[in-house]
């Protein structure tokens, strides 16, 4: 990356903060044109909102209908007009060379944006993230760090309007 990596973190105080906050960093996807070919990797315990972000990132792009977290099919495809957004959760992954068997670097690459739960489980086999998302339970609600890792991440990072949340 060329210029210092960029950083934000928000209290997110309910559910619908965090369907917001995702929804927020969805759409600077879409406005800065680095929907297709971005990698995020969402972190967090167990119950830290990491699917609930996931849902506020594909209404960003349209998407209406109910988003489950792929804990045991490991990957949701989410096909909208011009590319495509993959869900993967990989929680349950015994192994990283498993990924492979899947065929999981097709998965990357120009036309797709990829939101990656418990991506900790694939080191060695995942592309490294654009953006890093961390959330951890916080009283009634929940922090949300947001960290570019590349200059594309930092892109969309700064194009983000959290303003409302």
């Amino acid at each position: 990356m060329s210029r210092q990596p960029v950083e934000k973190a928000l209290y997110l105080a309910d559910e619908a903060a965090t369907v917001a906050a995702g929804e927020a960093l969805g759409q600077a996807c879409i406005d800065t044109g680095m929907a297709a070919g971005l990698v995020i990797f969402l972190g967090g315990q167990l119950g830290a909102g990491k699917t609930t972000f996931s849902r506020g990132v594909l209404r960003a792009f349209g998407h209406r209908g109910a988003v489950k977290s792929p804990t045991y099919t490991l990957v949701e495809p989410y096909e909208f007009a011009d590319f495509r957004v993959y869900h993967f959760d990989l929680y349950r992954l015994g192994d990283a060379e498993e990924l492979e068997y899947m065929g999981v670097r097709d998965y990357f690459g120009p036309g797709s944006l990829s939101l990656v739960e418990w991506s900790e489980r694939g080191i060695g086999v995942l592309p490294v993230a654009d953006l890093r998302l961390e959330l951890q339970l916080q009283g009634e609600g929940r922090e949300l760090k947001l960290m570019a890792g590349s200059d594309a991440g930092a892109a969309v990072l700064a194009g983000a309007h959290f303003a409302k949340i």
